[in-house]
């Protein structure tokens, strides 16, 4: 073996012994989401997230709550069993009451509203106590869309036109407070119950239906189920990109950077999909037979308000923020 074949060996010898070491150095981060794989939310950051952040971190998603339970994720962060989550504002009001505010019926006024309340300094103090007091950093802010109600009734047995209409009603909403306070809102009879259970509640008739926006809607399965959408458009919900203050601590400040870039863009290619989604899912729900129709969304928008106004959620609104969040409008 002449010198420059042995060193060449030696050289692609080193290599390969590198390899294993560069891999196991790499950050894992775990992601756990109720949603399932095709979510719009799950497919941004499994195609634009993990890609950026490829480099130093393997990022590992868990769809369908296989890995931590819906409404666990941000506790299992703070204890240092998960790195990553798709967090609702109705989660986090959960530890701070003061994030009912973003999960309030009619506040946000559009995709484009939501990024501009998620980046403007009003939400400096709920992001820096959420890292102070639970060791989680909110990253982006993502599209979920929306909600609207969805139920097995038909149009000829029930129409929803106003609030008095869904009375009775029993409307599957997420368990925490704010979800319950939000479908009581609306004139329904909340029922807790996990996201995954709900197609089967609807099928058996344990549930008259379901409030989630249209991709949802589709993305489940649930128009398999149900006979009718009332486009009540309560709720232009939202999710934040949540992520472990611990490990964000160890990372460097280009990977920090990193990170957030990712997180962003992520937020931003779900958030564009998401909305040509929505544009084009009424046309084929009604051809998989639903009534889908727009009721009185003042009278909805005026008794909702009405709700929260005085009530204890409320209360727990800084003073000035929903001014604020109003003036960012149109």
């Amino acid at each position: 073996m002449t010198p420059f074949t042995r060193r060449a060996l030696m050289a692609v010898t080193a290599a390969l012994l590198a390899i294993p070491a560069y891999a196991e150095d790499k950050i894992k981060l775990r992601m756990s989401t109720p949603a399932s794989e095709t979510d719009q939310r799950s497919v941004a950051l499994a195609e634009v997230f993990a890609p950026a952040v490829a480099d130093f971190a393997t990022y590992e998603p868990h769809y369908n709550g296989s890995l931590i339970a819906q409404s666990s994720e941000l506790e299992a962060i703070a204890s240092g069993d998960l790195e990553m989550s798709i967090a609702s504002a109705q989660e986090l009001a959960q530890f701070f009451p003061e994030f009912s505010i973003f999960a309030t019926g009619y506040v946000h006024q559009d995709a484009a509203h939501q990024v501009a309340v998620f980046n403007d300094p009003l939400m400096a103090p709920f992001k820096q106590k959420a890292e102070d007091e639970l060791g989680v950093k909110l990253l982006a802010v993502m599209y979920l869309g929306r909600r609207h109600v969805n139920l097995r009734q038909t149009k000829d047995e029930l129409t929803v036109m106003t609030p008095s209409d869904l009375a009775g009603v029993n409307l599957r909403m997420p368990g925490t407070d704010a979800w319950q306070f939000l479908g009581k809102a609306l004139g329904a009879n909340p029922t807790p119950m996990s996201f995954t259970e709900v197609y089967t509640a609807l099928q058996t008739g344990s549930v008259d239906g379901q409030d989630n926006p249209l991709p949802t809607v589709v993305d489940a399965k649930f128009y398999e189920v149900t006979k009718q959408i009332a486009l009540t458009s309560h709720l232009v919900d939202l999710n934040y990109v949540a992520f472990s203050k611990a490990v964000w601590d160890e990372l460097s400040p280009e990977q920090q950077a990193t990170v957030q870039a990712a997180a962003e863009a992520a937020a931003e290619s779900g958030r564009v999909k998401q909305l040509e989604k929505e544009a084009d899912l009424v046309s084929f729900l009604k051809e998989q037979g639903l009534e889908v129709y727009e009721p009185d969304l003042k009278a909805f928008r005026d008794h909702v308000q009405a709700q929260y106004a005085g009530s204890d959620l409320a209360a727990s609104w800084p003073d000035g923020v929903l001014d604020k969040i109003n003036a960012l409008g149109n």
